[in-house]
C-alpha cells in the first residue's frame, strides 16, 4: 500500500510533550549511561537539517513527493531533538543551541565539502541513486526505532518511556515512507538493486558514527546492544535490510558492530 502522504502532511507536528512532567527527571535522574546515550540522539536528531542540505542536491530534490516528506520528516526530526534537549537540560547537561553549533563546528571541511561529493556522486549515478538514499533512510530509520526501544527496555524510566514512544511513533511514519519508497524502486531496477547493495555494504554506518567521536558510537551500541535482548534487535534489523528487493545476505548491521569491535553473542531464532 502506497504512504498517504496528503495524510502525513496534515498530521505531522512536533512531539506532543504537554503532560509530561519534566521535574520528574529530578526527582529519578536517568543514569549517566542513557545520559550518554540520549547526547547522541539528540546530536543525530538535530543535524537532520545537515543531512537534508545533502540530499537537496541529488535526484531527491526534483521529485516533489520526496521533498515534501522531507519537508515534514526534518520539522519532525527537529522537534524529537527538542525534546531530548529538554531532558538533558533537566540534568544539568549540555544541550540546545551552544551543543548544536560545537557538534557542526567539529565537522571542519568534512562539513563543507559533503554536499559536493554528494552532489557529484548522485549525478553520476542519476535517478537510480534515489532508491539508495530511500534505502539508507530505511535502515536509518530501522536502526534509530530500536536504539529507543533498547533505551527504554535498558534505563526503564518510566517519563523517558512515555516520551520515547512517541518518538518512536514518528519515526514508524518516517520508516514507512522510506520502505514503501525503496521497496518500489528497487522492484524495477536490477541496477538501483546493485548501485543500493554496493552502497550500503561498502559504505553505510550506524546512524550518528559519521557526525559523533569513534568511542561514542561505540560506547552507545555496547550499552544498547550486547545486553539481553540487543542480539535479537540486531538479528530481526539485519533480516529487516533483507527483505528488500536485492538486498538479500548483506548482514549490515551486525558487521557494522563488529567494525567497532562489539562481538554480540550468536542469536539462534530457532532456540528464541
Amino acid at each position: 500500500m502506497a504512504f498517504e502522504l496528503d495524510t502525513y502532511k496534515q498530521e505531522a507536528a512536533a512531539v506532543n510533550v504537554d503532560d509530561i512532567d519534566f521535574d520528574d527527571f529530578r526527582r529519578q535522574p536517568l543514569s549517566p549511561a542513557a545520559l550518554r546515550c540520549l547526547h547522541y540522539m539528540a546530536d543525530v536528531e538535530t543535524h537532520t537539517v545537515c543531512y537534508l542540505r545533502d540530499l537537496l542536491v541529488t535526484p531527491s530534490h526534483q521529485n516533489p513527493r520526496i521533498t515534501t516528506f522531507l519537508t515534514m520528516w526534518n520539522y519532525e526530526e527537529f522537534w524529537h531533538g527538542d525534546v531530548i534537549d529538554r531532558i538533558l537540560a533537566m540534568h544539568a547537561e549540555e544541550a540546545g543551541l551552544i551543543r548544536h553549533r560545537k557538534v557542526r563546528l567539529k565537522q571542519g571541511i568534512k562539513n563543507v565539502v559533503s554536499p559536493i561529493t554528494q552532489c557529484l556522486t548522485a549525478a553520476v549515478v542519476g535517478d537510480d541513486f534515489i532508491a539508495t538514499h530511500m534505502s539508507w533512510g530505511a535502515v536509518n530509520e530501522w536502526s534509530a526505532h530500536a536504539a529507543y526501544a533498547r533505551l527504554i527496555a535498558v534505563e526503564d524510566h518510566p517519563t523517558l518511556t512515555k516520551i520515547l514512544r512517541r518518538i518512536q511513533h514518528q519515526e514508524t511514519r518516517h520508516l514507512a515512507f522510506y520502505y514503501s519508497e525503496a521497496k518500489e524502486r528497487l522492484e524495477r531496477s536490477k541496477k538501483a538493486q546493485n548501485i543500493t547493495r554496493w552502497a550500503l555494504a561498502k559504505l553505510w554506518a550506524p546512524v550518528g558514527s559519521t557526525i559523533a567521536p569513534k568511542y561514542e558510537t561505540r560506547f552507545m551500541l555496547n550499552h544498547l546492544f550486547n545486553s539481553d535482548g540487543g542480539p535479537k534487535t540486531i538479528f530481526m534489523l539485519d533480516q529487516k535490510v533483507d527483505k528488500l528487493p536485492g538486498l538479500a545476505g548483506l548482514d549490515l548491521v551486525s558487521k557494522a558492530l563488529t567494525k567497532y569491535g562489539i562481538r554480540l553473542p550468536r542469536f539462534d531464532p530457532a532456540v528464541a
